[in-house]
């Protein structure tokens, strides 16, 4: 049977992790910058292979690019925060009343009453792996527990950013011209407004203004490049 402690903390989603933040923006990202390179090239009318290929190259490479960045700031993100956790844990080691008394302290600082802080810090210090884990919350704002993984934000990043980036790109693999950079734009703004639509269910915000937002920017970015493939076309004419 589920109690009114646990009710209320299975209302809340896990967002400590990085392999959903990595995707959200992935799937984002790839549907922004593929769509506005699709249209930059396709504002230039040249044959449907050209707009193929730039838009494979902008999938391919901006996936191994969202991957390899993601990748890369994780593991050091993880890298930094195993790294203070180690001196953490080498602290409450070698001095572990030390670390019992500026747990204790902390925890007077929020209000809670000297006696009460001093008691609660003894008992948690009983524990090593619970002293680790308080001190860490508490001293480096993190929970060891918590630290993402840089592999699982990585393929999450990849996979996302190839899927946005594949939408705009589909239908020039079936039509060419005018119908093809009709049917791009189409496809970005379904696209665009399911985006805003998961974004505004993931963080409780209004979903019009989230759709309009993701709306707006996309429609700024892809017009900017398809002017300019427009006015580099004519002028290359």
């Amino acid at each position: 049977m589920i109690n009114d402690d646990q009710a209320m903390h299975d209302g809340h989603r896990d967002i400590s992790g990085g392999a959903a933040r990595a995707a959200v923006f992935g799937i984002s990202d790839g549907l922004v910058s593929n769509v506005t390179l699709v249209l930059g090239v396709a504002g230039a009318h040249p044959s449907s292979g050209l707009v193929r290929l730039a838009g494979l190259a902008g999938l391919i490479g901006g996936a191994c690019s969202m991957a390899i960045g993601e990748f890369v700031s994780m593991s050091a993100q993880r890298e930094l925060f195993q790294r203070e956790i180690a001196i953490e844990a080498a602290e409450i080691s070698r001095r572990p009343e030390g670390e019992q008394r500026e747990l204790a302290m902390i925890y007077e600082s929020r209000g809670v009453p000297r006696k009460v802080a001093e008691e609660f810090a003894s008992h948690m210090m009983l524990d090593p792996d619970i002293a680790l884990a308080a001190h860490a919350r508490e001293e480096l704002g993190m929970d060891p527990s918590s630290i993402g993984s840089p592999i699982q934000a990585a393929i999450s990043s990849f996979v996302a950013f190839a899927v946005g980036a594949l939408l705009p790109l589909s239908p020039w693999f079936f039509t060419t011209g005018s119908a093809g950079i009709v049917t791009s734009i189409i496809i970005a703004v379904i696209a665009s407004i399911v985006i805003g639509a998961a974004l505004a269910w993931a963080t409780g915000r209004s979903a019009f203004k989230t759709i309009a937002r993701q709306l707006i920017l996309s429609a700024i970015a892809a017009g900017a490049t398809y002017t300019a493939g427009r006015l580099i076309g004519f002028s290359g004419a």
